[in-house]
């Protein structure tokens, strides 16, 4: 994990097409505190370090983000208000990249959708 206590996965379930899992986030993180101070707001870029460590964990490969072709940052998530969320994550992989289609989302909004190719990275 990059960003140690920001968050903890409390369920995974395998699917025919990748993985859903949930998280709960530490709303007392200190990365809220910067993001924003007395209104935090949960930062986007990590929404797809979280994307990218669960499917690392799927897929038992190490990624590197190569493309985003999609990113729609739909809803704010607010760690006090909703810090549990539901991500979905489609799962592909072909001529050494894993392609993925995610939507993550808190109660009945979704507060992301991303496309991206991550490349697997040799582990030694």
């Amino acid at each position: 994990m990059l960003i140690e206590e920001l968050y903890k996965v409390t369920a995974t379930e395998n699917t025919s097409e990748g993985i859903l899992a949930k998280v709960h986030l530490n709303k007392d993180h200190a990365i809220f505190k910067g993001h924003f101070p007395g209104n935090p707001v949960m930062p986007g870029v990590c929404m797809i370090q979280i994307i990218k460590e669960l499917t690392e964990a799927a897929t038992g490969k190490n990624l590197f983000l190569a493309v985003s072709s999609n990113i729609k940052f739909m809803a704010i998530i607010n760690p006090e208000k909703n810090p549990d969320l539901q991500l979905s994550i489609d799962i592909a992989q072909e001529n050494g990249e894993v392609k993925v289609k995610n939507t993550t989302s808190f109660e009945d909004t979704v507060a992301l959708k991303l496309n991206a190719t991550f490349k697997i990275v040799d582990k030694t």
